[in-house]
């Protein structure tokens, strides 16, 4: 696809890369098929093609109006449709340039820009810890649409880190809600890891990975948060004290995995970045060391039956497909994928349960439906969004698939 930049757009950075992206779209349309606004609304333009038309469209100089902007809040940003694409189209990135452009020229209401404003900065805020403990505390008393986004009070294990010192260690990025809303998570990484001799360590200054700021259309909130993060991690990785730096939750990871070429354009920061990411392991990239002087210390007294969700970040942002319920079977669990639609979002999408709460339940619903038949004892997957937004729906535990191999090891 050609497309001509207006003035404004050309030899900008924005501009440039967006039109390198341009010319590799074909229009097949393929991506209509995976991308699950269209299946939901069967509107073209709430469609991958649809959008990147509306796209080409802003950058040649059309007006820009709030339909454009609605269309483009609409993308779930799953990027199934880059896993789907034969001309190996990036989605993903053209959206997020589409986006900012969109952004910068259409007004928003004043009640959108407060309710994204509150999320980019309370969900990323010291605050929000002391916010989630007292949302636990009257949960009962709260309306259903915000008790969806408050999960019951962890038990004690949740805080219990192990103490042991291993050589072998990583680093581990606690998250921005993962440590309130479910805290169990990061210490039931620290305990399957400690089995497997491996230590994990924390830096303090790390905070959001800049996924929650990028995603809300604040650019540059999001290049600080990274930068923040580069720095809190570069002495372990500059002194080689770690081997990796792990994500459990693969919103974090996609993100992460990206820093290189998000800060490719910043001089002091381009080497660094592109080292984290080159270090950045999703959790489940570890699990093939892991099997082996795991299966000698779980205690399974039935084989557990197990649905899992793979996140949108996992399968598609990371393209990492199969690993984990390879890898968990392997261990003596019995974990099954959804017959039909295992590669379709599920609806949390970061925020997107808060801006888009309609189609965001649709989805979720969608993916609970397909999940049913399997009979699972227990749902997991592998990122905190997917796991709240999917326990809102069912009354079968979700989980993140850690804390279920943390779970066996206690037996």
């Amino acid at each position: 696809m050609q497309t001509t930049l207006a003035p404004e757009f050309k030899g900008t950075r924005d501009g440039d890369a967006a039109e390198a992206i341009l010319r590799s779209c074909v229009h097949c349309g393929f991506c209509n098929a995976t991308c699950p606004t269209y299946q939901l609304l069967g509107d073209e333009l709430d469609g991958p093609r649809g959008r990147i038309y509306l796209m080409k469209q802003v950058l040649e100089g059309a007006e820009v109006t709030r339909k454009t902007q609605a269309h483009l809040d609409r993308c779930l940003t799953c990027r199934n449709c880059e896993t789907t694409c034969p001309s190996g189209v990036q989605y993903g990135a053209l959206v997020d340039i589409g986006r900012r452009i969109v952004e910068s020229k259409v007004e928003r209401p004043k009640s959108e820009q407060s309710v994204r404003w509150l999320l980019k900065e309370g969900l990323t805020s010291p605050l929000f810890s002391p916010a989630m403990k007292l949302g636990q505390l009257v949960r009962p008393l709260l309306p259903g649409a915000l008790k969806n986004k408050v999960p019951a009070k962890a038990g004690a294990r949740a805080h219990l880190w192990p103490t042991r010192e291993h050589t072998r260690k990583v680093l581990m990025l606690m998250g921005c809600v993962q440590p309130s809303m479910m805290p169990n998570i990061n210490s039931a990484t620290a305990r399957v890891l400690d089995a497997c001799g491996i230590q994990t360590v924390v830096a303090d200054d790390a905070g959001c990975c800049g996924a929650i700021r990028s995603h809300l259309n604040d650019h540059e909130g999001g290049l600080a948060d990274m930068r923040r993060n580069v720095d809190a991690w570069w002495p372990s990785v500059a002194a080689g004290k770690v081997e990796a730096i792990v994500m459990n939750a693969s919103g974090c990871g996609v993100t992460v995995k990206d820093y290189g070429h998000a800060l490719a354009h910043d001089s002091a920061y381009a080497d660094k970045a592109k080292r984290i990411s080159e270090l950045t392991r999703d959790l489940s990239e570890l699990l093939p060391d892991l099997v082996e002087p795991l299966k000698r210390k779980l205690h399974l007294k039935a084989t557990q039956q197990l649905a899992f969700h793979p996140p949108c970040t996992l399968q598609h942002g990371q393209q990492l497909r199969g690993g984990v319920e390879t890898h968990l079977n392997a261990l003596g669990f019995e974990v099954k994928l959804a017959a039909c639609e295992s590669h379709l979002c599920c609806g949390s999408a970061g925020t997107y349960s808060v801006t888009q709460p309609e189609l965001a339940y649709a989805l979720r619903d969608r993916k609970l439906a397909n999940l049913e038949p399997l009979k699972a004892q227990v749902i997991v997957s592998a990122n905190v969004g997917c796991i709240q937004h999917l326990q809102t729906g069912t009354a079968t535990p979700v989980k993140h698939w850690i804390e279920v191999v943390d779970e066996a090891l206690r037996m």
